[in-house]
């Protein structure tokens, strides 16, 4: 066999290949560890709740009576329009009923306030929902000088400059619909 060149060993392997694996497989698992450590849930304390109703409801009410005034006195400015005026009317109650009862009311619906055995601040709401809901005319519609309610007929409407076209007494019925249910909150 005179061309046989013999047997050949197997080529060696650097020897950096094996350190090479090595520092890889601990990069992968570094990098498995983070992933797990940061997704993980923290075991940190839970935000601390409301603390329930206030133990000063009166300086409660003083408050939330003088926030409704604002809003009339921004309506009757024309700052803010009708439909601003009952929104803010409907918030600052139902954040009247958050603060003074601990029942998180700014995000139920108008049924789960009924639920709630709240029927004042219900139907406060109920009531402003025409007003915050409905359509709002525009700027280039005539003011209507007569008011839409039926409740509202034989009051006059303010002076033409602030309130779209409902009267600025829907915002006064509104705004005292609202003192009322914070002034006989029990």
């Amino acid at each position: 066999m005179a061309g046989d060149a013999g047997f050949y060993a197997p080529l060696e392997y650097s020897a950096w290949l094996p350190w090479a694996g090595l520092g890889l497989l601990l990069l992968i698992a570094a990098w498995l560890s983070y992933i797990f450590l940061s997704t993980r849930q923290r075991k940190e304390p839970l935000p601390a709740a409301p603390a329930g109703p206030s133990s000063d409801p009166s300086s409660l009410k003083r408050d939330y009576l003088r926030r409704i005034d604002a809003v009339a006195a921004d309506a009757a400015a024309g700052r803010l329009t009708s439909r601003g005026s009952h929104q803010e009317l409907s918030l600052l109650i139902r954040s009247f009923v958050r603060d003074i009862a601990g029942i998180d009311a700014p995000r139920m619906t108008l049924a789960e306030l009924h639920e709630q055995g709240i029927p004042a601040a219900a139907r406060a709401v109920g009531s402003f929902y025409p007003a915050e809901f409905g359509t709002e005319p525009r700027d280039s519609e005539p003011r209507n000088s007569e008011p839409r309610n039926s409740e509202l007929r034989g009051t006059e409407p303010c002076d033409p400059q602030p309130c779209d076209t409902e009267p600025c007494d829907a915002v006064a019925l509104a705004a005292e619909t609202a003192r009322e249910v914070v002034r006989t909150w029990n």
